[in-house]
């Protein structure tokens, strides 16, 4: 069975990460963010959503590790963050249902969903430019930036949250995250 961590970066919808992937039969379970990296078993990570960069403790680390990482919100900041691409703060805070287009119907995590889906997102913080190595998969009238990925790294992003109600296709997000897991 594919083994998935969260790591809790302290967001409000965490727990709802762990439930979206135990509810397509993943083993998952909630992971500190400052638990170590090497200590860490899973075929795949998931860096959750949270409120600042500040408190994300060993969540760099996981990025380390020969596994797929899938950043949620501030988890796909940390990856670009750490990989010297950009984050700063959105023209939108809080959260609100926003139209995404998907710019690369290709792309391995959210592909599938081309060319439009609905979701739930908090702009207050978003990527403004990508690291090297990155394609922009995702943009929205709110956001430039709202999906990016390297599969070559295996390394994946979205602004918004594919573990809310109020996101269309979210499962769809975590489903394709965990075939990225089993064929990496």
């Amino acid at each position: 069975m594919t083994r998935i961590v969260v790591i809790d970066l302290h967001g409000q919808f965490t727990h709802l990460e762990r439930r979206a992937l135990r509810d397509i039969g993943v083993d998952t379970e909630i992971v500190s963010a400052e638990e170590p990296a090497d200590e860490v078993e899973a075929d795949g990570v998931v860096l959750s959503g949270g409120p600042d960069m500040d408190r994300v403790g060993n969540a760099p680390d996981y990025l380390d590790l020969d596994v797929p990482v899938f950043g949620i919100c501030l988890g796909m900041q940390l990856i670009a963050a750490e990989l010297d691409g950009e984050v700063g703060g959105g023209d939108y805070g809080g959260y609100a249902d926003v139209d995404v287009e998907i710019v690369d119907d290709e792309d391995p995590l959210v592909g599938s969903l081309a060319p439009d889906t609905r979701v739930w997102a908090s702009h207050a913080d978003e990527v403004k430019s990508l690291p090297e190595g990155f394609a922009r998969t995702a943009t929205s009238d709110v956001c430039g930036i709202e999906a990016m990925s390297n599969p070559e790294a295996d390394l994946y992003g979205v602004q918004w949250h594919p573990e809310v109600a109020h996101t269309e296709r979210g499962d769809e997000v975590f489903e394709n995250f965990v075939s990225i897991c089993e064929s990496a």
